[in-house]
């Protein structure tokens, strides 16, 4: 084997020859630039006529970006393969920790030019808890009651008394399926309780939104809420608090804790990898094999605040109808809703054929993986997520911002949509632990999506969303299939959940031989009997739902559509099922 140096990247990139039909590009984890430069010889190579694969190799390490890493359809055919331990990272160190009495304070670290800001600390790769008011979620406060029109919510005063200054702090508030983040602007004392009030522009939409909405009840099962990101709160040892005026970090370490001999890192860049194309010119059979990803961030919640519709997409307008809309073979409708996507670590669009096999990804604010728009074939398969803020997978779009939720979506360029990604044998595991609306594997507006075979287990919401739309009009979406997926311990801050739900009319979906069990149990949830193992909701209709494997029949048929085939589901199916179902072993 031949082997010579590439010096446009400074002796971090090796060029290999690996016979007639393959350029392995070696690449140490010593610059930022050094993937860019191995992707952009290989354009070169093509541009002169060399018709040798490339095949990028990342050698073991930390690879660590200032930006996003940029696939276009010059790289089609390229194949980036890690080495074991070999890692892309969007994430910073902080270093120079000294103590101040019980704490150790930092400064706030420089990432391109400007003091970084961000909402996730780890240490030595475990998540440290931003400062927030409770320990235990079990007991968060909860709301007294609130007033859409001055947009405010009446909380016990007990509960906001410790904040002595208030700028930058977030109330994290309960709100059936999901969770809003909303930053106070001001409190005032009224006696025993309190009035909050928020910053725009959540507090607009939060308020005006009928659905989800902050729950007041007779039966004690109001909305909870925690408080964070406050310095007043910074009282349990492993809590960590970032002061941007005086730009420092403080952190309160656990017993014989010392930062400065671990590894502490912070979230810098937002998506660590993405595709770039055209509609008629994509980006084809690229595959990434054994990389990990780590170390992703989201800031929206702290600039514009958070306020989900479901799933994660959170609102950008939302209103009320007064009257209700008629519409044709569907109930009336009582809202109307436009939403946003968030931002994801790796994210895929116009792709065709693209590959994620025995990958990881881990450390994330946000989405892990996101396959978006003009997605053809595609596979994720082999790989493990784990500490993802959002939701593991996402494929398909929810909609593009202009378009109205409950309406059909059927676009004239049936491209747009996802079609044929497979998705089998992954590990998702503690996903939506920020966000816990989010779910393990969610799909929108698709077609022949196969999710096969995954290990789903500690979401803090729904383990599978297949379809999207609260809408039984025939659509885009068609043939899908949902099988063999093993779904365990889901539901662990959410309700009005399943382990698999679907939304809308999918002919010719399948949902075949999952199995479903142990939903956890918080006490703070609006409804402790609002779940279910399967749950077809609105509009869900032409679905086959037949061999899951449940613990018992607690399912939900919600204003369904025509069609649905209901068949041999619960704790009678056979054993042969229910031991197949998770991730395969490798023949």
């Amino acid at each position: 084997m031949k082997r010579y140096n590439c010096f446009f990247i400074a002796l971090c990139l090796l060029m290999v020859s690996v016979g007639a039909g393959a350029k392995e590009y070696v690449v140490a984890p010593s610059n930022a630039f050094a993937i860019e430069a191995a992707l952009q010889q290989g354009r070169m190579d093509k541009i002169h006529g060399d018709s040798s694969q490339t095949v990028i190799r990342l050698l073991q390490g930390e690879h660590r970006l200032v930006q996003s890493i940029i696939l276009r359809p010059e790289d089609s055919g390229v194949h980036i393969i890690g080495e074991q331990g070999a890692t892309i990272s969007g994430g910073v160190r902080v270093t120079g920790w000294k103590r101040q009495g019980k704490m150790y304070v930092a400064d706030q670290p420089m990432f391109n030019g400007r003091p970084l800001c961000f909402r996730q600390m780890w240490i030595d790769g475990r998540k440290a808890q931003r400062a927030r008011d409770v320990d235990d979620f079990e007991k968060m406060h909860r709301i007294l009651s609130m007033d859409k029109k001055k947009e405010c919510l009446y909380v016990p005063a007990e509960a906001v008394k410790r904040l002595k200054n208030i700028e930058g702090v977030e109330m994290v508030l309960h709100e059936m399926w999901c969770i809003a983040n909303l930053r106070i602007k001001t409190i005032e004392m009224m006696g025993d309780s309190a009035a909050v009030y928020f910053h725009n522009p959540e507090s607009h939409v939060h308020f005006m939104h009928p659905w989800p909405s902050p729950m007041v009840t007779t039966d004690g099962h109001n909305s909870a809420f925690y408080l964070t990101n406050s310095k007043d709160l910074l009282d349990s040892e492993g809590e960590w608090y970032l002061d941007e005026r005086i730009r420092k970090i403080f952190y309160l370490p656990r017993k014989g804790e010392n930062p400065n001999e671990m590894d502490v890192e912070v979230p810098a860049v937002e998506t660590l990898l993405k595709t770039e194309g055209t509609a008629d010119n994509r980006v084809n059979s690229v595959l990434i094999e054994g990389v990990g990803f780590e170390y992703a961030t989201w800031m929206r919640p702290t600039y514009e605040g958070h306020a989900p519709l479901q799933a994660g997409m959170y609102m950008t307008e939302a209103y009320k109808l007064k009257p209700k809309m008629e519409r044709k073979d569907n109930h009336k409708l009582d809202n109307q809703g436009w939403v946003g996507r968030p931002a994801a670590a790796v994210s895929i669009n116009h792709a065709d054929k693209m590959a994620f096999r025995n990958c990881q990804f881990t450390h994330f604010a946000s989405t892990a993986l996101d396959f978006h728009l003009y997605i053809k074939g595609g596979e994720v398969s082999g790989c493990k997520f784990t500490d993802i803020g959002g939701s593991g997978i996402l494929a398909g779009t929810f909609g593009p911002e202009g378009h109205e939720q409950h309406i059909a979506y059927a676009p004239t360029d049936e491209r747009e949509v996802c079609d044929g990604l497979v998705i089998a044998d992954n590990m998702i595991s503690d996903a939506a632990n920020e966000d816990w609306g989010c779910i393990g594997i969610g799909a929108g507006w698709v077609k022949n999506i196969s999710i096969e075979h995954n290990d789903i287990s500690d979401v803090s919401y729904t383990g599978i969303s297949l379809g999207w739309g609260w809408n039984r009009q025939v659509c885009c979406m068609k043939n899908n299939l949902v099988c063999g997926n093993l779904i365990t311990h889901y539901a662990k801050h959410m309700y009005d959940t399943a382990g698999i739900y679907t939304l809308g009319a999918q002919p010719g979906t399948k949902i075949l031989e999952n199995v479903v069990s142990d939903i956890c149990t918080p006490s703070y949830v609006h409804d402790p009997n609002h779940w279910f193992y399967l749950y077809t909701d609105e509009g869900s209709s032409y679905i086959t739902v037949k061999d899951n494997w449940t613990p018992s029949e607690k399912y939900l048929q919600n204003a369904n559509g025509p069609c649905n085939v209901w068949e041999n589901n619960g704790p009678q199916v056979s054993a042969t099922i229910k031991a197949a179902a998770g991730i395969r072993k490798k023949q």
